[in-house]
């Protein structure tokens, strides 16, 4: 079975080529229908290559096929190939498994636009390349699985270009992105310098034998981190994500909940060797730019007034949160609140789109209220969602966020407290969403008019189509924290499948205080949740308190107005001087030498007269010359 780990990206492939060839001719919702199959299909080869590494043990748990010999140049040697193991095979499953629901999701969503087909192409491209991602075998396919889903984050972030703000917003997360690149690109060139491979096993088994200075493993892991904060949203390269909301919803729900967004956090796990053996202080670096980035993205999200522009902020935090794992040693909890988030967050954003498509594409989360009495299944799912996130036992979000922080309490208490203080805000804001959208007071009777809707303008519940992935997304929300309990060994079952990537880099906390207090720890993050709940419900729900939104919250701490302020004045200036410099000093100078050239030249071929007696009259002189040289200096 593993042998067929190539069909996992040649069927959404193939469905790529299928959609382009034949769109047109399949219409709606036949292009939906075929790229939904083709994306599960792929889903149940991943499964059944689960099962089969399940069956093996742990030192036979990789496997790699090679495809064809891809660039043998000199001492650079690169297969196209692709690995089976533990970590590779967890992001496939979540990948083609909720890349499927958000298929069938987005055929009822996108019911009625013009481009139907050209929307589903992109997004089998899309799967196919975050799948080349996760399954390289070697950093160089990475990085083409890695530069592919960020050309199809460009195209479906701005796909209803139209609008001025979504083609914006398309151009903003290509650029930014190009700054991530840049950095895995360096950290590439290091590793291929230092080992002379870009093969993820001689990388780290180098790292993991000595075979890597420090210097050398902090100055790829940096990199590498560079590169994950373009794809992950982290500070200071964040500021692409909040606007991709632009695009479709199931956009939303398959890239910057369940997908691209995680690549950060996928390269640097699968680089666990190449962390542990560099400074212990590039860990302290992750650990504290993720802690940062998740409680400066909670506080924005607390004054969002768009359903999506809340969630799109809480996908920051949360990634933050994953961050703060992987610079603390977890790297078990990292892809372990990667794959809850997956749950909860594509739920959620799904059921935002439901929401905005039950509402006729209103988003101000003001104008709506009590919808939970017309769109029950939607109010109940997106309630799971809301439970899972905010930390609640038994959800599946609990039992990933209460272990990052138990690591972070071992590894410093300082980021532990921002944790903290993160997790309460949480609770806080996802509450106040909740109330604000599903209870009180009805509120889009009063702007009926400004969505341009005419006679009835209740909201309506959406179609099977689109709640039934609600339904399967809430179900692993509830239970998908059961992958990683901590009560005793036996139920760590993520951890024993993980091991044979992470066990020689995950540290070990056995001894701490806070592992031997995590029950007391674990007792504080439930006190933290139910308060941060509590405290968004006398605000919002019984007005007990008055409501404060700082409106520099609403504005995200004015960080993307200014970088827009600096890049559009003194930034645009200075491109300009520097490009006025190219025009006229570098092609001057490039330019002066060509005229220069010619004009010489010109005077030159007046001597090429053609005529044999003008030739022999420079022959002579110059004999001449040359005899009177020899003269001269023998005079003197």
């Amino acid at each position: 079975m593993l042998d067929l780990i190539w069909l996992v990206p040649a069927l959404p492939l193939a469905g790529f080529l299928l959609i382009v060839l034949f769109g047109r001719k399949l219409g709606e919702p036949g292009a939906g229908i075929l790229a939904t199959v083709m994306t599960a299909s792929s889903f149940v080869v991943v499964a059944g290559i689960y099962f089969d590494l399940l069956s093996r043990t742990a030192e036979e748990r990789h496997h790699v096929v090679t495809l064809f010999s891809w660039l043998p140049v000199g001492s650079l040697h690169v297969d196209l190939a692709l690995l089976a193991d533990p970590l590779s095979i967890t992001m496939a499953l979540f990948i083609t498994g909720i890349g499927s629901m958000i298929h069938l999701y987005a055929i009822g969503y996108m019911h009625g636009d013009p481009k139907f087909p050209k929307f589903f192409m992109y997004l089998n491209l899309f799967v196919f390349s975050m799948l080349m991602l996760v399954l390289g075998e070697n950093l160089l396919v990475t990085f083409l699985g890695w530069e592919g889903v960020g050309a199809c984050s460009y195209f479906l972030i701005s796909f209803w270009h139209t609008r001025d703000s979504a083609a914006t917003a398309g151009k903003k997360a290509f650029v930014t992105n190009r700054v991530g690149d840049w950095g895995m690109m360096v950290a590439m060139f290091l590793a291929f310098s230092a080992v002379g491979t870009l093969s993820y096993e001689g990388i780290n088994h180098a790292a993991e034998n000595g075979g890597l200075a420090a210097v050398t493993a902090t100055g790829i892991a940096l990199m590498l981190f560079v590169g994950a904060c373009g794809k992950s949203a982290q500070l200071p390269l964040y500021l692409w994500l909040p606007d991709a909301m632009e695009g479709p919803t199931p956009v939303s729900a398959l890239i910057h909940a369940a997908t691209m967004v995680t690549s950060g956090v996928f390269l640097l796990t699968r680089m666990a060797p190449v962390l542990h053996a560099s400074y212990p202080w590039a860990g302290d670096v992750i650990a504290t730019v993720g802690a940062l980035t998740a409680l400066f993205a909670a506080t924005i999200a607390v004054a969002q007034t768009d359903i999506k522009k809340v969630l799109a902020y809480s996908t920051v935090s949360q990634l933050g949160f994953m961050f703060l794992a992987i610079g603390s040693g977890a790297y078990v909890a990292a892809i372990f609140h990667m794959v809850t988030h997956a749950f909860f967050k594509a739920l959620l954003f799904l059921g935002s789109g439901s929401v905005i498509h039950g509402m006729h594409h209103e988003q101000d989360m003001r104008r709506m209220g009590a919808l939970r009495k017309v769109m029950p299944i939607t109010g109940f799912t997106f309630i799971i969602g809301w439970l899972a996130i905010a930390g609640v036992p038994p959800f599946a979000g609990f039992w990933s966020k209460d272990e990052i922080l138990l690591y972070a309490f071992a590894n410093n208490r300082l980021l532990w407290f921002i944790g903290v203080v993160t997790a309460l805000l949480t609770a806080y804001y996802m509450t106040r969403q909740v109330i604000m959208v599903f209870f009180g007071e009805a509120r889009w009777h009063d702007h009926a008019e400004d969505n341009g809707a005419h006679g009835d303008h209740t909201p309506h519940e959406s179609p099977w189509t689109m709640v039934t992935p609600l339904v399967v997304l809430a179900g692993l929300s509830i239970v998908g924290g059961a992958m990683q309990l901590p009560f005793t060994k036996g139920t760590k079952f993520l951890e024993h499948w993980l091991e044979p990537v992470v066990h020689h880099s995950e540290r070990n906390i056995s001894g701490t205080w806070a592992y031997e207090n995590k029950w007391l720890l674990l007792a504080l993050a439930i006190a933290i949740a139910i308060s941060g709940i509590a405290a968004s419900i006398a605000v919002y729900a019984k007005g007990k308190f008055k409501v404060i939104e700082p409106a520099i919250l609403a504005d995200a701490w004015r960080y993307d107005s200014t970088v827009s302020s600096l890049i559009g004045g003194p930034g645009y200036k200075s491109f300009d001087a520097v490009a006025s410099f190219d025009a006229v000093v570098v092609d001057g100078v490039v330019n002066g030498a060509g005229i220069e050239v010619r004009r010489i030249s010109g005077v030159l071929s007046k001597l090429q007269t053609g005529l044999i007696r003008s030739y022999a009259a420079i022959v002579a002189f110059g004999a001449v010359a040359v005899l009177a040289w020899f003269l001269v200096r023998g005079v003197l």
